[in-house]
């Protein structure tokens, strides 16, 4: 059975008080019944180990080079991560692929290189508003996550997947359950075609607005296994509140 997990996306928020206070108050209430997580900007990585390391929550990046080592300044690397005990990495997230320009095949390539390295990347997919109401959202998600399966190949079932629909993110809208279910059903089959073993194992997130109001009803979906929640992670009652909703789901 999968278990679920609740990964928070600071984004390009905090500060070294406000993280102290906030991380303190997962740590002392991480609920046992899911993993929790958090994906915290790069200078603050070393104050995450420092504060969770001896907690049951895990901590992760926001993005990592496709490249080993070298010349190419304002990259961080994988193995860097590692160093700061990192589990997990966020991959592919729509604001990378919309204010950077990453290609769906970079995102696989940084896929594998996490991989390589030991860490979990959780890989977005998702569509955008304009995508959804032409009826391309399954085109969409298919066609990102070719290349990544086609990369990872036989470490397929060591990813996490997460369903971001553009339009629900930072909007105040969300995917009703059932929506959402949709796609984390397609991306379940789609992941089937290379393996029915990595299928049955791989986490889906849903990461489209996830909040302590609806995590509930999202998360008692058969093919959803946990979120990847934004602005919400950033309050510690919040967040706990989502991880809480696993049990009541």
């Amino acid at each position: 059975m999968r278990r679920t997990l609740i990964a928070g996306n600071w984004k390009m928020n905090g500060s070294l008080a406000a993280n102290s206070v906030l991380l303190e108050g997962i740590s002392a209430a991480a609920p046992t019944d899911c993993d929790l997580a958090v994906c915290v900007p790069a200078p603050y990585l070393s104050q995450a180990q420092a504060a969770l390391c001896a907690s049951a929550v895990l901590w992760g990046a926001q993005d990592v080079s496709e490249h080993e080592s070298g010349a190419y300044t304002g990259e961080v690397s994988a193995s860097m991560l590692k160093e700061f005990g990192c589990t997990y990495v966020i991959v592919g997230h729509s604001e990378r692929r919309s204010y950077h320009g990453e290609s769906s095949e970079l995102v696989a390539r940084k896929a594998l290189r996490a991989l390589t390295t030991g860490l979990l990347p959780i890989i977005c997919v998702g569509e955008t508003l304009q995508e959804r109401e032409a009826g391309l959202t399954d085109a969409v998600v298919v066609s990102q996550l070719a290349p990544v399966i086609s990369a990872v190949g036989k470490q397929l079932a060591d990813v996490v997947i997460a369903y971001e629909p553009v339009w629900a993110i930072g909007t105040g809208k969300t995917a009703t359950p059932e929506m959402a279910q949709q796609v984390h059903n397609l991306i379940r089959t789609t992941l089937a075609k290379t393996s029915v073993d990595a299928a049955d194992v791989v986490q889906i997130l849903y990461g489209g607005s996830m909040k302590p109001d609806n995590a509930k009803d999202l998360l008692a979906m058969s093919d959803i296994d946990g979120g990847l929640i934004g602005g919400a992670s950033l309050k510690s009652a919040d967040f706990l509140a989502i991880a809480s909703a696993v049990h009541a789901a």
